[in-house]
């Protein structure tokens, strides 16, 4: 598991770690929450529904976020979303979100707690103990071990709530009116709004309100589009439990100099499980972005300390690309572990810089049906084996590899979609080709 350095910030107090790196958006009480976290270890959460089976880089900004509240001694609660996922989230969204089976979500939920604990060390003993009703008060088994995590799943009390006795104990507190000015809600309303979707506030809001009152949960983080959902739960919270130290605070997303977001690769969502983005394709994602963005990835996605991202941030016109190779290092170390980095670097050096002698790495364009192509017909058509029989024995014996991965299976499908800006093959040691369409 990946720890954080203890040089990574001059700083004691995790607020201004956080303020310096560039992430704080948005707070209830900036004074407020700073003095809480200097003066207490605090257990906060973050909310993930389970929309999809693996979390995606847009999620790894509230990861990097949680590593940095475990480093300073605070608690992570992970909420995982198996009720609220059930209705879908507005915010942020211009149409409604596809319905899922319970099934579907249960078995993403399990993938995203597997991910989480590559990242986060988790008190696996720790239980939450949901109250009887809506207002009954829970508990939990123990206190968490000191400087781990906890993992909870809001389908524990939401999907056998009473919606007549919600309603009545919980609804009364939340204003239509106010509803209707929030950001996550006006932005939809020119298109439609359906019932379902405006129930979202209240359970997450409902959600915070429990962790507070079963096991003293104080904080709720969250991206930007989540700000109205964040104020509704602890305005709920302190209405219901009569206390006033319970605060809410966002983060910026992850964007381009542009504005838009950040992780959108060719081939789609940049997403933290390597069966679904290679270790090959993410680091080039951050080989590739843009100069101007360059500073602000180095502050929010890796653990260089600040004078470290300011020096490499300030470099200019080719010594930038120095900059960027550490900011892909980095991440896909954290992500994938620096053995994958170290591969996935070398990959790169070969396809961009030529291989063994610093000559230019050959390039080969290719055809490849819809369908896909084997992968030993590939390198055969590339010319990088003379005959079908020599690929097979390249493979067995261990000898090929694709973008920085041994092949192993000599039937592997390649589509067109897969190869992207190219795929670089390395046959032995010294024998490069790289494959584009």
């Amino acid at each position: 598991m990946f720890k954080i350095p203890d040089n990574v910030s001059k700083f004691d107090n995790v607020y201004d770690v956080l303020k310096e790196r560039g992430f704080i958006e948005q707070t209830t009480d900036d004074e407020g929450i700073r003095e809480l976290l200097g003066r207490e270890k605090v257990k906060f959460y973050i909310g993930f529904d389970a929309t999809a089976d693996c979390l995606h880089v847009g999620h790894f900004m509230q990861v990097i976020i949680m590593m940095y509240m475990q480093k300073y001694g605070h608690t992570p609660v992970v909420l995982i979303g198996g009720g609220t996922t059930m209705l879908g989230d507005p915010s942020g969204r211009s149409d409604a979100r596809r319905m899922m089976s319970v099934e579907e979500i249960d078995e993403n939920g399990k993938k995203f707690k597997a991910l989480f604990d590559r990242f986060l060390e988790f008190d696996e003993e720790w239980k939450h103990i949901p109250g009887e009703g809506v207002l009954g008060k829970g508990g939990q088994n123990k206190e968490p071990a000191p400087g781990k995590a906890i993992c909870v799943n809001n389908a524990d009390w939401l999907r056998n709530l009473n919606y007549l006795e919600f309603i009545r104990d919980v609804g009364k507190h939340f204003s239509v009116n106010d509803m209707l000015r929030a950001e996550c809600f006006k932005q939809r309303m020119e298109k439609g709004l359906s019932f379902l979707e405006f129930n979202y506030m209240l359970l997450q809001g409902y959600d915070y309100y429990v962790q507070a009152r079963d096991f003293d949960c104080k904080i709720e983080f969250g991206g930007n589009d989540q700000w109205s959902n964040i104020l509704a739960g602890r305005d709920l919270a302190r209405r219901l439990l009569g206390k006033d130290d319970y605060y809410g605070m966002t983060f910026a997303l992850l964007t381009k100099s542009d504005g838009t977001k950040m992780g959108k690769s060719q081939k789609g969502a940049l997403w933290l499980d390597a069966n679904k983005c290679s270790p090959y394709d993410f680091y080039q994602y951050w080989r590739n972005v843009e100069d101007a963005d360059v500073e602000k990835c180095l502050r929010m996605l890796t653990f260089l300390p600040m004078e470290e991202v300011k020096r490499l941030g300030a470099l200019k016109d080719q010594e930038i690309n120095h900059a960027k190779e550490v900011l892909a290092f980095e991440v896909t170390k954290l992500v994938h572990g620096e053995e994958e980095a170290v591969k996935a670097q070398e990959a790169a050096r070969a396809a961009f810089s030529g291989g063994a002698g610093g000559a230019d790495i050959p390039t080969k364009q290719v055809q490849i049906p819809a369908e896909g192509i084997g992968v030993v017909a590939l390198i055969k058509q590339a010319g990088l084996v003379p005959s079908n029989g020599e690929g097979f024995r390249t493979i067995e014996q261990g000898g090929l590899t694709m973008n920085g991965e041994k092949v192993t299976d000599p039937k592997m499908l390649i589509k067109p979609e897969d190869v992207g800006e190219g795929i670089v093959f390395r046959k032995g040691k010294k024998t490069f080709l790289k494959v584009t369409l």
